[in-house]
């Protein structure tokens, strides 16, 4: 429930808000070392040096989207045995995937929101909590969560990001330093966006910029020409459906294409991939 503060009420909230002397100090080394960011290995180096030190945690799920499109591409990092492909699958699922739920909140309140199967559902001024049943948390591996983005429809690309295993409190300071955080946060995922494939061959839109492929695209690509579905792909692959599901979604972008079948057009046109027998 949203309150009406009086002016002694701000003062002393801005003041319980306040970075203390360390954390002004790490904030500025973080933002520091965001600069110098250009691969998804730095990203994940970075979040685990004075990042973590901040907002301490064990998992990341990343979102991007574009203006051009209306769905996000998502990815994960790590530090925690307990959460894998199979968690991620799962947290992800647009039926009934706790992340998913939680990135959906979010667009409706643009402020961050924590999970916990321990704590009742409740809006503040500048966050809000929601409770999870334990055993559906449980089940996610994520122990408790905080989930925040920056940008929206309009953006020219928008980002959502989900910190889970979280170790700080769900309160207005955890929620004041991650809206700290968040625009650079963005500025970091968007370069390492850009730069994230090393190892690749490359097309060229029409507009003259070069999109390059992974090996992992190109392989999906291959089924692609042969009308194989998300799902036997992925068994074929021994990889998720859901992942394929991302992989195709960068193709198309890359390719600057609307569907998988002028993907796979193109990239036999183009000597990517060969016809398959």
């Amino acid at each position: 429930m949203d309150t009406q503060f009086t002016g002694i009420d701000q003062v002393s909230e801005q003041l319980t808000l306040a970075l203390n002397e360390e954390q002004r100090t790490l904030f500025m080394e973080v933002i520091e070392e965001s600069l110098r960011l250009q691969h998804r290995s730095h990203l994940f180096n970075w979040l685990q040096r004075g990042f973590q030190c901040l907002l301490a945690h064990e998992v990341v799920v990343i979102g991007v989207r574009g203006s051009e499109r209306a769905s996000y591409d998502y990815e994960y990092l790590t530090s925690s045995r307990y959460f894998g492909d199979a968690q991620f699958d799962q947290v992800l699922n647009e039926e009934d995937g706790l992340v998913s739920e939680a990135f959906t909140r979010w667009s409706k309140l643009s402020m961050p929101v924590f999970y916990h199967a321990d704590r009742p559902s409740q809006q503040y001024n500048h966050y809000a909590v929601e409770q999870v049943e334990p055993e559906r948390m449980l089940a996610s591996e994520l122990k408790r969560f905080v989930v925040h983005g920056f940008g929206n429809e309009h953006s020219r690309i928008a980002t959502m990001i989900m910190f889970g295993r979280l170790s700080l409190p769900a309160n207005a300071q955890t929620a004041h330093l991650l809206e700290l955080l968040m625009p650079h946060l963005h500025c970091a995922i968007e370069k390492v966006t850009a730069n994230k494939c090393s190892s690749v061959l490359s097309t060229t839109t029409r507009n003259g910029r070069v999109k390059p492929l992974s090996k992992r695209e190109l392989e999906v690509l291959d089924w692609l020409q042969v009308g194989k579905t998300n799902w036997e792909i992925g068994s074929i692959m021994e990889i998720s459906p859901l992942t394929i599901k991302n992989h195709v979604q960068n193709i198309l972008r890359k390719m600057d294409v609307e569907n998988r079948s002028q993907a796979a057009s193109k990239a036999l046109k183009m000597g990517l991939i060969t016809r398959k027998q």
